[in-house]
């Protein structure tokens, strides 16, 4: 196999509400940590054990501004993305090393009015999701047309 891939899908919490840094020029980034669960039941004690996963999240610019306003701390969220490793040097000059998922498309899971709530059922169906959104497009077009959607006194 000739190529490589490199790709990232996981659901889980928010640990913390974004954390914002801007740049020279307009850019930003926003930084948040997910929560991933993983249960099983131990064959030896028959105990239920949970683990869990933290993935420290990147997001950018017009993405990352939604995620500011949108995601709060508890919130569920479907993140797609790239691992990516950055390498720096502390203080006494050792290696330090930071795995984060550099995020290109992202759901809210979290119910609208539910935010920051905390673990949602999973038995919900009707509950409505936020847009899709990726870093190049954008644009709060179908933001509006989730809050027309959830207006109960449409005459049709």
């Amino acid at each position: 196999m000739a190529g490589t891939l490199n790709k990232v899908m996981l659901i889980g919490h928010t640990g913390d509400d974004v954390k914002m840094h801007y740049f020279e020029g307009g850019n930003s980034i926003g930084r948040f940590p997910v929560a991933t669960n993983e249960e099983y039941v131990n064959k030896a004690t028959n105990e239920r054990v949970s683990n869990t996963e933290w993935h420290n999240v990147v997001v950018r610019n017009k993405a990352a501004e939604i995620c500011e306003k949108y995601l709060k701390k508890g919130d569920k969220v479907y993140i797609e993305g790239r691992i990516k490793t950055r390498k720096w040097q502390d203080d006494k000059g050792m290696d330090r090393y930071l795995t984060e998922v550099h995020c290109s498309e992202f759901t809210f899971l979290t119910p609208k009015g539910e935010s920051g709530s905390g673990p949602q059922p999973e038995s919900n169906p009707s509950a409505k999701q936020a847009p899709k959104s990726t870093d190049q497009k954008s644009t709060s077009q179908p933001e509006k047309e989730a809050e027309v959607e959830d207006n109960d006194d449409l005459p049709f």
